[in-house]
């Protein structure tokens, strides 16, 4: 296999903020608002949430432009928290990086397509077993998600232009899909389920499944509010996969801020824009009980009748197809940036004639399959979205340390609402994951423990690094 040493700068603007919006389109918008609605019990505090989640991710891209134009560098944000602070932090991002939060989202995306794909073939459905290993059951969904996975894979190591095309194109449909399930939402409102929502739009409280409804304490209010974020969050989250392929952006010091402002900005009003319409055509309770959760497929009923489900299931086979290429072809280059400096195995820090790194995107497809297959990456992502949010608040803190520490640092861009708006993400961070660690432990210790193992894991490939060096 002959190599290149340097990516090639392919992507302008549109493409750049494609794969911002692509990569945060996935499933998470037709599902997670039943969750939500358990949690709030009240259209306005749906929205709230929804409002909520879109301001920390706007603000916390507005910042991380500043980052983006100093360090214009494969591996984005591992790169910030190297500068900022040291190679321990940036590598325990890497760590929990590699092992959960992309491969892990890579293939809770690709069995999402998979389940949505059995609703017009139901061949493939996740009920069924294709293969039974004793230890092991294997469904037809399992297998289409890792076939899926495997040739985008195969898809980016044929050259960055390659997973441009199929991002551009698969989000440009989903974004003029989801435009007209709003449309044509609003056209569906029913006066009776809009005005039954909104009445008490205010009122919080906890929705069950059968119709019954608990209240809370004034306190644990705070904390309904906390687990809700935890599905808009992951609904939102990847936004960030664009600074991870900065060395194939062009004019990377403009276009990587201004496509994380506009893709953040057109999702979070799609998604806003899209639960107001679950709110006019459903009521909550009927949110709240979907089955298995599945929201869209609910609305879409209401809004297009009997072909809503099949019409659904092409949306979210759109979504999901497009925004696993987005995910995948960025996440490779963070491995890539690891490898260089010497903390991850050396060929993965190495590019194929195509200007890729292809063992690192094969390697991610490796552990992204075998996620697939043990059926526990919902789980861990539901574990992972703390550690994420304080990873995001480190990050923008690292911009305080730099400016400190590299005063005269070239800054083409500075973070928008400085100081005040990073200082109010570091503040709704923290709340964030304070109310997760008091009222949904479980949340929060998993994903911390993935992290600190990083820390022997750094030491240890470091003890390797110098017995090579001394031989």
């Amino acid at each position: 296999m002959s190599e290149n040493t340097s990516f090639k700068p392919s992507l302008r603007l549109m493409d750049a903020t494609m794969l911002v919006a692509g990569s945060m389109i996935g499933s998470g918008i037709f599902i997670v608002s039943a969750d939500i609605s358990r949690n709030v019990g009240s259209a306005g505090w749906l929205i709230v949430v929804w409002l909520i989640t879109g301001f920390m991710t706007l603000t916390a891209a507005l910042s991380y432009g500043e980052l983006s134009a100093m360090f214009p560098k494969a591996g984005g944000q591992y790169i910030y928290l190297k500068e900022a602070y040291n190679s321990l932090v940036s590598f325990m991002y890497g760590w929990s990086f590699f092992t959960v939060i992309q491969t892990a989202t890579i293939a809770a995306v690709g069995v999402a397509f998979a389940k949505f794909t059995a609703y017009i073939f139901p061949v493939f459905s996740e009920n069924s077993v294709a293969a039974d290993l004793g230890f092991l059951k294997i469904s037809p969904a399992q297998i289409l998600s890792i076939l899926v996975i495997t040739l985008l894979t195969y898809i980016n190591t044929r050259g960055i232009n390659s997973g441009k095309i199929i991002q551009t194109v698969f989000t440009l449909t989903k974004l003029l899909s989801l435009l007209g399930l709003i449309v044509f939402g609003f056209f569906a409102l029913k006066e009776d389920v809009w005005k039954a929502n909104w009445t008490n739009m205010w009122d919080i409280h906890k929705l069950n499944p059968d119709g019954s409804i608990e209240g809370y304490t004034s306190v644990a209010i705070f904390g309904a509010i906390a687990a809700s974020m935890v599905g808009s969050i992951f609904s939102s989250d990847s936004w960030n996969n664009v600074t991870f392929i900065a060395g194939e952006i062009k004019n990377p010091k403009r276009n990587i801020g201004l496509s994380l402002a506009l893709g953040t900005l057109i999702v979070t009003v799609i998604y806003i824009a899209t639960n107001i319409v679950y709110t006019g055509v459903l009521s909550m309770q009927e949110i709240a009980a979907a089955d298995r959760d599945r929201v869209a497929v609910s609305a879409s009923h209401v809004i297009f009748g009997q072909a809503g489900t099949i019409i659904i299931a092409i949306m979210i086979m759109i979504s999901t197809f497009g925004c696993d290429n987005g995910i995948i072809m960025s996440g490779a280059r963070v491995y890539y940036s690891m490898a260089r400096d010497g903390l991850f195995i050396k060929k993965v820090g190495t590019l194929n004639k195509n200007s890729v790194p292809e063992i690192a995107l094969w390697l991610q497809c490796v552990v992204a399959s075998l996620w697939c297959l043990s059926g526990k990456y919902g789980d861990l992502l539901d574990m992972i979205s703390f550690v994420v949010v304080v990873f995001y608040m480190a990050t923008i803190v690292g911009i305080f340390i730099l400016r400190k520490k590299r005063p005269d640092a070239e800054r083409p861009y500075k973070a928008f609402g400085y100081p005040v708006l990073p200082i109010l993400y570091i503040v709704m961070g923290i709340a964030f994951c304070s109310l997760l660690i008091i009222y949904k432990p479980n949340y929060t210790w998993p994903g911390l423990i993935i992290t600190l193992s990083g820390i022997p894991v750094y030491y240890f490939v470091l003890w390797l690094e110098r017995s090579d060096a001394s031989q």
